[in-house]
């Protein structure tokens, strides 16, 4: 005779880990855009915005590599300087690129509406607070002292730089819930508003929530978002929603106000002994 065992876990969230940018703070996600946008005009090369957003979520310096291999950034980097650029112009344009960044984290560093709260409501149920960023640790430092005094203190915080791997490999995730001490990953919740982010809790074996609005997917200022009409707000949301549906997130919601029903909805599942 066969037989097969298999466990589900049927407690309760244990930890849910946010993105930074878009997610909790910088509502567009406009600092990392900021930043890519002023260092190629530094090189002579304008981006357009979507080129800049393309690569969004990974770790800095390889989206700056992917930012070089674009077929029009290579050839206007041709044209300028006699050669594609190699890992050299890599390195040198991500060491130029921190101060850049962390001007535009300074300017950025607002807490999306809600944020706080939402996350009081999570601690006062148990649950562990994470944050993973692509950003570097010097960067992110800058990042979370603005949001500590704004009221959001993550209990981990871990950059893409200190692990093996960015996303999309679930390395940051992992470390986040190895530092909250959870039980098991399927206890674990990733929000985030890139797909490489909803992939890296997905390859981690999480639930995962993608955030729609205040993200990169739309990448508008509250202001500018709060502006448009709303037959126009409903079709950029539509297509955010798709986009990040695709991607294997397991709920998409508007901007992380929107949280909390869907930890309810998670641990009902979980209490059914369904899994990520």
């Amino acid at each position: 005779m066969y037989f097969h065992h298999q466990r589900s876990y049927r407690g309760p969230i244990q930890a849910v880990i946010f993105d930074w940018a878009g997610t909790t703070v910088d509502f567009g996600s406009l600092a990392p855009v900021a930043a890519f946008t002023d260092l190629f005009t530094q090189q002579g090369i304008e981006l357009s915005l979507a080129e800049a957003r393309g690569p969004m979520g990974t770790e800095k310096w390889e989206h700056i590599r992917q930012l070089c291999a674009l077929p029009r950034v290579a050839a206007a980097w041709r044209e300028i300087y006699g050669a594609l650029p190699d890992m050299a112009d890599i390195d040198r344009l991500y060491q130029e690129f921190i101060p850049l960044q962390i001007a535009a984290i300074r300017d950025s560093a607002r807490l999306i509406p809600r944020c706080r709260e939402v996350v009081a409501a999570l601690r006062a149920r148990g649950i562990r607070v994470g944050a993973n960023t692509g950003y570097s640790r010097e960067m992110v430092e800058v990042l979370a002292a603005a949001a500590a005094e704004q009221g959001y203190r993550p209990d981990s915080n871990v950059c893409a730089t200190e692990v093996p791997r960015g996303r999309p490999f679930p390395h940051m995730s992992l470390k986040n819930a190895i530092e909250l001490e959870v039980e098991t990953v399927h206890a674990c919740v990733k929000v985030d508003d890139t797909v490489p982010g909803i992939e890296e809790g997905l390859n981690a074996g999480m639930w995962t929530i993608a955030v729609a609005i205040s993200g990169n997917e739309i990448g508008l200022s509250i202001d500018d978002w709060d502006t448009l009409p709303a037959v126009e707000q409903q079709q950029l949301r539509q297509a955010a929603y798709a986009r990040l549906r695709a991607s294997g997130a397991h709920y998409v919601i508007d901007t992380i106000a929107d949280l909390l029903p869907y930890i309810e909805l998670i641990e009902r599942r979980l209490a059914r002994g369904e899994q990520p």
